[in-house]
């Protein structure tokens, strides 16, 4: 590595203040999401920030409000050289008026060795790194054989699809880098999917008809769409605990892939026999597992329990899987991603992160999930690797080590620069 090139490594030290005061400006745009449709004003900073570091800039809404930002720097060979996606999400979790804060929740203060502030961990201060390493390189004007693709999104916190449209519109590389909060470990995910479980009846019953269909002699083949569901959700339970029992994955403490029936909805009023029930409900899976695999496993499960009784085999459950937001649709998918532990960005990300650090980095998976399952169900090789520690993520006075801000700041400045000078297939 050259000499110009160490010399920038000092330059994230001795720079120190001007990393602070871009994560302090991206904190400062209140950007919660619910409610959402607030961070235009946050999105077109990163645009400009992009543009006058020659990006090339795509911008568009995927919400009134809420535009998605993607820069694209060309490399001086992209044909020969590797490509990277670094990727992050503008919005952050929600702020609640009775919430014991210390200071203004977007107002960031500096205590100690740490910044405190809405989004400093989730995911500001990535995104706030990730922008003051691709500004390092391009001052030292420094040629980059490959192309940086820099994609600022909406929707993660929510289950809203912008880093899913970053890829419908053909945003891709040969790795992607996810700065989402992780505490400098490179870590893959499991995945979850949201999904709606639906009991009607084809007539609809006076409740004073009830005595008809429970006891005998009434003569009325109906059923309380209710009760049903309960026979529904008793099998989801057992589907839980078959998976509990037989499946597992390193990383994972025993039993985390989770069915759980997260919201009920059924029966007109008091006056009718309820005709309809729908169940919603939320599903973890294992980083080796697809929610298309899974879907197909609940349904296969719950129409057999279905076929097991008289009135449910003749109204099978129907169902809806997914959404592309919590917000407008009630629903969502987070795909699952392993670790390719031997790809050749991962041991560079790795030796970065050595190299920086001093320290081997932990290569495992998150407990949470992020977009980055968007990306590598695209097909492109991703990790997820920021700032910040989980158990920050969403608390009240959220915060990030500044000397993890600053390390990282170094990992990414010296992964960019090797990996857009690395020859695709080496």
């Amino acid at each position: 590595m050259n000499r110009e090139f160490q010399s920038l490594m000092e330059d994230v030290e001795q720079r120190e203040e001007e990393l602070i005061e871009l994560v302090k400006e991206l904190i400062a745009f209140q950007t919660p999401a619910p409610p959402a449709r607030n961070t235009a004003d946050a999105q077109l900073f990163v645009a400009s920030f992009l543009k006058k570091h020659g990006f090339h800039i795509d911008m568009w809404d995927v919400y009134p409000g809420d535009p998605n930002v993607v820069g694209v720097l060309k490399g001086t060979d992209s044909n020969s050289y590797n490509s990277l996606i670094i990727n992050g999400h503008m919005d952050v979790a929600e702020v609640n008026a009775d919430e014991n804060w210390g200071i203004s929740p977007f107002q960031a203060e500096i205590k100690g060795d740490v910044i405190i502030g809405r989004g400093t961990a989730d995911m500001k201060g990535g995104l706030a790194a990730s922008l003051f390493a691709i500004q390092l390189l391009r001052e030292a004007g420094l040629d980059l054989p490959g192309d940086v693709i820099f994609e600022s999104v909406i929707g993660e916190e929510v289950g809203e699809a912008g880093t899913l449209q970053c890829c419908e519109r053909g945003y891709t590389a040969d790795f992607a880098l996810i700065a989402d909060t992780s505490n400098l470990h490179i870590q893959g995910q499991g995945g979850v999917i949201t999904g709606w479980i639906t009991v009607k009846s084809s007539q609809t019953f006076h409740d004073a008809t009830r005595k008809n269909m429970i006891h005998a002699g009434g003569n009325i083949f109906g059923a309380n769409a209710i009760e049903k569901m309960m026979k529904i959700m008793n099998g989801l339970q057992e589907l839980e605990r078959h998976w509990a029992v037989t499946k597992g994955y390193p990383g994972f403490p025993p039993g985390a892939n989770t069915i759980n029936p997260a919201v009920i909805e059924g029966g007109r009023n008091a006056a009718f026999i309820a005709d309809e029930c729908r169940l919603w409900v939320t599903v973890h899976f294992y980083p080796n597992e697809s929610y298309e695999q899974i879907i197909k496993e609940i349904e296969e499960h719950i129409i057999n329990v279905a076929k097991g009784d008289p009135w449910l085999k003749e109204h099978l459950p129907c169902f809806e899987w997914g959404g592309t937001s919590m917000i407008e649709d009630r629903g969502e998918v987070f795909p699952a991603f392993e670790i390719e532990t031997n790809h050749p960005a991962i041991r560079l990300l790795a030796n970065s992160h050595n190299e920086v650090t001093g320290k081997n980095p932990v290569i495992d998976v998150s407990p949470t999930v992020t977009d980055g399952g968007w990306l590598a169900d695209a097909g492109i090789p991703s990790a997820l690797y920021g700032p910040g520690q989980l158990e920050h993520a969403h608390s009240v006075n959220e915060q990030v080590s500044i000397q993890q801000l600053i390390e990282f700041t170094k990992v990414v400045l010296r992964f960019i620069y090797e990996w857009v000078h690395t020859k695709k297939g080496a």
